[in-house]
């Protein structure tokens, strides 16, 4: 024996060390302060929970020690938060007695965890306390918080203290902790994508992979998300609060009046308190969580409380799908990204997981100087005939290319057409040519009605397989689908296998093959007619939580859509049975969208849709008198059309044939409502006014 007692906080010590990862530049700064190489005497370490801020305290401790420095250790939550508190901590610490507390820290180093719980005597920290230290102390303060801006405002202090934030491992030192935690190869690379670098988590799952369990996800490993959710939530301070969590883990971005629409008049303490969460960025567009935390909390959230959030999640969608349709050209791109992310439960989850992981590329209009390097790209992959045709199209549409830069060059494109297009490249180009004969066979278009056909799509690295074509590829898509009166919308596609998954969950069909310069291009597509969009995105929603595919359920589908002339058959049919329920339930307009509401079609839409539609003809010019005759014929009719003309003070001639004429105008208005129009018809700004007015509840008032 040599005479040294080891204690049982030795080994333990000892044993932390063995498995300390990373951190370098801040054990180098500490190292520096303790041996006086550096100016630095206050270091302030800040990080999410769980980020290892004890972890590195503890090291510089063993380190402290090493280097012959007396140390003394604070843990911010068992101090009341006031000088005399503090100062009586510190006493107990050191066995201290009633002696000054400056002259018990005289060339000691003090290290403080939980600074954040002393917030109240940040200032008297500062100014009372470490002023009042020898030169040659050393304080750590460590906190879920950047200091306070006198720290850094103050040219004293700037010379004085060194911030260290405490960021998630990079893949090497995840990998270095897990072989370190003794898990086996094999089983690394399956935790280091659901760790991203985050100690704790790649702790708790080390201790899960040695004791034989590996979780595909974070929410298949309940305990672990409970001692994760304790370093996120211990400090919430109320439900509002909670929400706006909810908010950060399912939105791709989170901003203020996002946050009204779900707290109402807390928005602004709300936003001020995520902002200080270190595991929260505020970017110039919003609040972005960081990815580990999205997962936990939103895996969390889900199985907690799963109608909360649900309905979290649907004003989330509407949200973004009103500023979609009214903002300007930038917001529109930020708010189809919004809508993509959240699908995130679906195939396209580990695409959008690893783009968030990357930072929220932008989608961004092309220009004509990218021409050249588009059909660069479209040549290098699919060839010359496929790169000429593209040129031709972008002459002929050139607002239709949108594009994700990265440095000088294209990262990723996609090119979208609205067809018919009038010119001969519809013909010429064998995949749009494909698509409107699909649509002439089985759903003709009616007057006013558009096709949309995302006809290029590439990454300039790895084409249809990069990420960067999926994402410009959806973010522009979603942005033509819900501003657009669309009948159809077309994706064509060569990398069919990478591809299929995707549209299955899409529940878009292959509709016809076609070779374009000896390259099979497969075409997909769907109706939006028999399933408009608001309802699609609610049918995405629940095939990633069930995980169903295929073709669009039979209930959610309406009837193939009327032409013209059957239409307008069918308004007349209508008008003498709105007080007949049984008839009015076999008219063919129970199959458009005026009988549509989100739970499906009803006799008391249809009915209110039409009569909102004869009360709107008073707004045309001269428009009184025809919904004065539809009003006293249909609405409240009188016995017989002669009992009517003599109510309207008209000759029965003259009554006919204002009846006649107000019929044909009350089927304008309605066919634009049909067909989601605002012009080309003869009801002008009452068939504006009509169609805000008669297409039903809109994603706001859907149910989550």
């Amino acid at each position: 024996m040599d005479g040294v007692t080891t204690h049982l906080g030795d080994l333990l010590d000892t044993a932390r060390r063995q498995r300390l990862v990373g951190r370098r530049r801040e054990l180098a700064s500490f190292d520096d302060a303790v041996a006086g190489r550096s100016s630095r005497r206050v270091l302030f370490v800040h990080g999410q929970g769980g980020i290892g801020k004890t972890t590195l305290l503890q090291e510089f401790r063993a380190r402290a020690r090493a280097a012959g420095r007396r140390v003394v250790q604070i843990d911010g939550r068992d101090v009341d938060p006031s000088p005399r508190g503090l100062e009586a901590a510190v006493r107990q610490a050191l066995d201290g007695g009633d002696e000054p507390v400056e002259r018990l820290l005289a060339g000691a180093v003090l290290l403080v965890d939980g600074y954040e719980q002393l917030a109240a005597i940040d200032g008297w920290v500062r100014d009372g306390l470490i002023p009042r230290l020898r030169a040659d102390s050393v304080a750590v303060l460590a906190g879920r918080e950047p200091p306070a801006a006198p720290w850094r405002a103050d040219p004293g202090w700037r010379q004085v203290v060194a911030v260290h934030r405490l960021d998630p491992f990079d893949p090497a030192e995840s990998e270095e902790l897990l072989v370190l935690a003794g898990v086996a190869a094999p089983l690394r690379q399956r935790l280091l994508p659901l760790g991203r670098g985050h100690p704790l988590t790649m702790a708790l799952l080390a201790d899960l992979a040695v004791s034989g369990e590996v979780p595909d996800t974070l929410a298949d490993a309940p305990d672990l998300i409970t001692a994760l959710l304790e370093s996120f939530l211990d400090d919430v301070p109320g439900d509002a609060h909670l929400t706006g969590l909810v908010t950060c883990a399912i939105a791709w971005l989170t901003t203020e009046d996002l946050l009204a629409r779900l707290v109402g008049s807390d928005a602004p303490e709300v936003w001020t308190w995520l902002t200080r969460r270190p595991f929260i960025t505020a970017g110039p567009r919003g609040l972005l969580l960081h990815h580990l935390a999205r997962d936990v909390l939103d895996a969390e959230f889900q199985r907690r409380a799963p109608e909360r959030y649900r309905a979290t999640r649907w004003t989330i969608y509407a949200h973004a799908v009103d500023g979609l349709r009214a903002g300007s050209d930038l917001d529109r791109r930020l708010h189809a990204q919004q809508l993509m992310c959240l699908m995130r439960t679906s195939p396209l989850a580990h695409a959008i997981s690893t783009l968030r992981a990357q930072g929220s590329a932008t989608v961004a209009p092309g220009h004509p100087v990218d021409h050249d390097e588009v059909c660069a790209i479209l040549e290098r992959f699919e060839g010359p005939v496929s790169a000429e045709l593209a040129r031709a199209w972008l002459r002929e549409q050139p607002d239709q290319l949108s594009v994700v830069r990265a440095g000088d060059g294209i990262a990723g494109l996609a090119i979208n057409l609205l067809c018919p297009s009038g010119c001969a490249l519809d013909d010429r180009d064998p995949a749009v040519r494909a698509a409107l004969d699909h649509v002439a066979r089985h759903a003709p278009l009616r007057p006013g009605e558009r096709v949309f056909i995302a006809r290029y799509l590439a990454a300039a690295g790895e084409y249809q397989r990069g990420l960067y074509a999926l994402l410009v590829a959806c973010v522009s898509s979603i942005i033509e689908w819900l501003t657009r009166p669309l009948a159809w919308a077309f994706i064509v596609v060569v990398e069919v296998d990478h591809w299929a998954p995707f549209f299955d969950y899409m529940a878009f069909a292959p509709v016809a093959e076609v070779d374009v310069g000896g390259l099979r291009h497969v075409v997909y597509g769907i109706d939006w007619r028999r399933i408009p969009v608001e309802v699609w995105f609610d049918l995405m929603h629940e095939r990633g939580r069930s995980g169903a595919t295929g073709p669009p359920p039979a209930a959610l589908l309406r009837p193939p859509p009327l032409d013209r002339t059957r239409f307008a058959a069918a308004v007349k049919a209508a008008l003498p049975a709105l007080h007949r329920p049984d008839r009015l339930a076999a008219n063919p307009l129970m199959g458009t969208a005026l009988a549509a509401t989100p739970a499906g079609p009803t006799i008391a839409r249809l009915r209110a849709t039409i009569e909102a539609a004869v009360t709107s003809l008073g707004d045309q010019p001269r428009g009184d008198q025809l919904r004065a005759v539809l009003h006293r014929t249909y609405l409240r009719p009188a016995p017989t059309q002669e009992a009517a003309a003599e109510v309207l003070d008209l000759p029965l001639s003259t009554y006919r044939r204002h009846l006649a004429k107000a019929v044909d105008h009350l089927t304008d208005l309605l066919w634009t409502v049909e067909t989601g129009t605002e012009s080309g018809t003869a009801t002008g700004a009452a068939g504006r006014t009509a169609t805000g007015l008669l297409t039903g509840p809109g994603p706001t008032r859907r149910p989550g």
